[in-house]
């Protein structure tokens, strides 16, 4: 064995690597895109005791920054088509570090949802940004394991929300908590400088053969649209009010009620990695409405948790593993169908879908816990995850002959 053998990795080793360290970068990105929403959901009671922001304000801050999200995703999709992956992703998380130290500056609600409608940028381009670097760079063989494992950075960053930024929130307070995480996304941003590879100098004259660019989604993105819809509504009020509901009704300190966050996150990330796995041609189709089933079951769990507070645990381990799945296996979905030139643009719509839930489920379920109907909020909740199924299992039973075919 010579010293250049030890010294010099092989060609599939600098790929391996390459390969890891793009996961990774995706995996962070997609974690700053909806930092903000973990954080004000984690943070939720500090927000309510120090800043003075009530129930139904803090609802409206998700439904801004996802309003303004659910706007600007089928542009997005558009954008990151023409200007590249690399462009988009720095794009992404410069933007999201400065959501991030505004929300940490905010005096009170005005700036605030300022700060967070800016952070609905990064949203509208992390699914489609991403989306494209895994096409550009991965073997189709792998796709589907990185699209989990990417797709899983949302919850990364519910675990990080929930636990170390709630963790240093009660040592130096939640404003430098928020801005720590505003510091990362911007060294998130310079890594992606650096690792990336670079974009086409320019995009091409004219667009590459195939279906013009739609604002309106049609066919399976139609479908998958409307099913994040409301999957994502039930996702977002668990997301903004499970901590609240925890210090409220079941006498949690801030710190633990924000473990519920953490530990959301942790299992979203164990089922999202597993349930994109699985999600293979002829079996993926049949996914979304099983996992929305297991979201009702949770959405249940937590309802009941009113009666049986343990059960708050077991309803925040089952949102991880089937709600939140739901929407990285529509990105598989999309991704395993999509026409060429189209990644883009159809996960910007599909994501528009899935942020247009977010923006109206979580005021709505401000209006209950208003007044402290917690109960009827999670039911409320699996009311949402119910649609979402029959609407997944509906498309499913439509598509079966034309994927025979």
């Amino acid at each position: 064995m010579t010293a250049e053998g030890t010294a010099t990795a092989s060609p599939a080793e600098k790929d391996g690597a390459a390969g890891r360290q793009l996961t990774a970068l995706l995996t962070c990105a997609m974690a700053f895109s909806m930092l903000q929403l973990f954080l004000l959901g984690a943070l939720g009671p500090r927000l309510v005791t120090e800043l003075g922001v009530s129930p139904a304000v803090l609802g409206l801050t998700t439904t801004i920054g996802f309003g303004t999200a659910a706007v600007l995703s089928p542009a997005g999709g558009r954008i990151v088509d023409r200007i590249g992956p690399r462009r988009a992703l720095v794009v992404l998380l410069l933007v999201s570090a400065a959501a991030l130290a505004l929300i940490g500056a905010a005096p009170g609600a005005g700036l605030l949802l300022g700060a967070v409608a800016l952070g609905g940028v990064p949203q509208a381009l992390a699914n489609p940004a991403t989306n494209k670097a895994v096409l550009r760079a991965v073997p189709p063989a792998r796709r589907g394991a990185v699209t989990g494992l990417k797709q899983s950075g949302v919850q990364l960053g519910a675990f990080a929300a929930g636990l170390p930024l709630a963790l240093l929130a009660g040592g130096i307070g939640w404003r430098g908590a928020v801005w720590t995480g505003a510091g990362a996304a911007l060294l998130a941003g310079l890594w992606a400088l650096r690792v990336l590879p670079a974009d086409p100098a320019a995009p091409p004259a004219a667009p590459p053969a195939g279906p013009r660019m739609a604002l309106v989604p049609r066919g399976m993105v139609a479908w998958l649209a409307v099913f994040s819809l409301f999957l994502g509504a039930g996702i977002a009020s668990v997301n903004t009010y499970l901590a609240l509901f925890g210090a409220q009704r079941l006498d949690m300190g801030p710190t633990a009620a924000a473990a519920l966050v953490a530990v959301l996150g942790v299992a979203g990330i164990a089922g999202r990695v597993g349930w994109s796995k699985a999600a293979r041609p002829g079996r993926a189709e049949w996914l979304p409405g099983w996992l929305a089933c297991g979201a009702l079951g949770a959405a249940v769990l937590l309802a009941a948790a009113l009666v049986a507070g343990p059960l708050v645990w077991v309803g925040a381990i089952a949102v991880g593993v089937f709600a939140v799945s739901g929407n990285a296996v529509s990105m598989v979905l999309v991704m395993q169908r999509a026409a060429p030139g189209r990644a883009g643009q159809d996960s910007a719509l599909v994501a528009a879908g899935f942020f247009g839930g977010f923006a109206v489920g979580p005021p709505l379920f401000g209006l209950l816990a208003q007044s402290g109907r917690y109960g009827p909020g999670w039911l409320l909740v699996a009311a949402e995850f119910a649609v979402a199924a029959a609407v997944a299992f509906l498309w499913a039973v439509r598509d079966r002959p034309e994927g025979a075919a």
